[in-house]
């Protein structure tokens, strides 16, 4: 087995874990397949192993979707996209590096200051298009919203189920939506597709490992983790960009 192939079951190993336990996973995915593919095309990767895991999410929590915060959310995060595959059309690989880089230290260092100040201005009606258009244009060119999209979420007063429900169906909905624009700039291909496939056994096994690992972990230590994993590929990709 080559170390492309390990990288890629990697990531598909994190995506699912991620989307089954605890968030903030997501910010390590891109940075590790791109130590095996270091352009734009990793983006392509990724979709089938997230498509998959927004679908089993949902088949399990659909029940109190908030369909209100979705609609504040969404018209803004699409035009976001939209902007961000503009940013990716005709990026060189080091350049690409280089902005992933920099998405990954600004989310770790928005997680670290909102976790020691109140972040009750989430909750005033202009942040939705604030958040959305923001999260839009990382979620394309890094696939690394997940942190700004929680934050949001949890100020929202949602539910524990309606928090989850609505999570699922947004980045679903996200995660179809880059399918043409990621077509259109030729990073979801045949190649990349498959390969993304390839993955989606990691990602079950990964699945079931978070589930089941789910109730045994000290979130707050986790988090630290994460975000030093996460400052670590940012360093590397800055490094050898």
């Amino acid at each position: 087995m080559d170390s492309a192939t390990l990288v890629l079951l990697g990531a598909g190993l994190i995506t699912g874990f991620s989307k089954f336990s605890v968030g903030g996973m997501g910010m390590l995915i891109l940075p590790l397949l791109m130590i095996a593919y270091t352009g734009p095309e990793a983006l392509g990767m990724i979709v089938p192993m997230y498509i998959l895991t927004d679908l089993v999410v949902i088949s399990l929590y659909r029940k109190e979707v908030n369909w209100g915060v979705l609609l504040r959310l969404l018209p803004l995060q699409l035009l976001g996209m939209v902007i961000g595959s503009w940013l990716l059309a005709d990026m060189s690989a080091s350049v690409f590096s280089l902005l992933v880089g920099s998405i990954i230290i600004a989310m770790v260092s928005l997680s670290w200051w909102l976790e020691h100040h109140d972040a009750g201005f989430m909750r005033h009606p202009a942040m939705a298009s604030c958040i959305g258009l923001v999260a839009g244009v990382v979620s394309m060119t890094a696939s690394a919203a997940g942190p700004l999209m929680s934050l949001y979420m949890l100020e929202q007063k949602l539910t524990k189920t309606a928090y989850i429900s609505t999570r699922a169906f947004l980045f679903l909905i996200i995660d179809l939506a880059k399918i043409p624009l990621l077509l259109s700039l030729g990073y979801v291909n045949l190649e990349t597709t498959l390969a993304g496939i390839m993955a989606l056994p990691a990602v079950a096994i990964g699945a079931f490992l978070g589930f089941w690992m789910l109730r045994g972990l000290e979130l707050a230590q986790f988090k630290w983790i994460i975000r030093g994993m996460a400052a670590v590929a940012a360093i590397k990709l800055f490094l050898f960009s």
